[in-house]
């Protein structure tokens, strides 16, 4: 895996030997695909850079959403997975990359966060496919404060999962990616 695009073009994002089963990293063609979308979509960031954007990267894993946001001119990002081998992984990641003034890592259970300081304006969510916990985080960010009142939420999931959002979330779009797929949610 590699950063896509940014100051950190072509720069490796790597696994960690201790993740095991625990990470399951997003292709490049389906992050890509999904910065772009961002980029030029018409649901995306509407034209504007990531510059000055709070970026959140629920589920991290490897980090490589949060770092692509970040290669590209996010302000900050804070990374959220209850795996310790994630943690590990994404914050060797953010120092190969000498990003670690601009990025903070938070060890809980996404389901029972408590709340934030100030709210997010781009969330990653990227969970283990079929964990049932995209609603339950949803609901969690919500009673948290970490949704911003534009935010934009990408939710990966299988093609063959059915997801019941909380109320006040829709969807905005969906695409497809193999056996990703890709939604932007909005709340209210």
């Amino acid at each position: 895996m590699r950063i896509i695009a940014g100051k950190h073009k072509g720069r490796r994002i790597e696994l960690g030997k201790d993740a095991g089963d625990t990470i399951r990293p997003t292709s490049d063609f389906a992050r890509e695909a999904i910065f772009n979308i961002l980029a030029h979509g018409k649901h995306g960031l509407n034209g504007h850079t990531f510059e000055d954007k709070r970026v959140l990267d629920v589920f991290c894993g490897t980090g490589a959403f949060g770092l692509e946001a970040l290669s590209r001119g996010a302000a900050e990002v804070t990374f959220i997975d209850h795996a310790k081998e994630a943690i590990a992984t994404v914050r060797h990641n953010a120092e190969r990359l000498h990003e670690t003034d601009n990025v903070d890592f938070v060890l809980a259970d996404a389901t029972r966060l408590a709340r934030t300081r100030e709210p997010y304006s781009l969330i990653f969510l990227d969970p283990p496919y079929f964990s049932k916990l995209i609603a339950p985080t949803l609901k969690s960010l919500k009673e948290g404060g970490w949704i911003g009142a534009d935010a934009l939420i990408i939710v990966e999931h299988d093609a063959k999962e059915t997801i019941d959002l909380p109320e006040g979330f829709s969807v905005i779009d969906e695409r497809r990616y193999g056996r990703a797929t890709v939604e932007l949610v909005k709340l209210g």
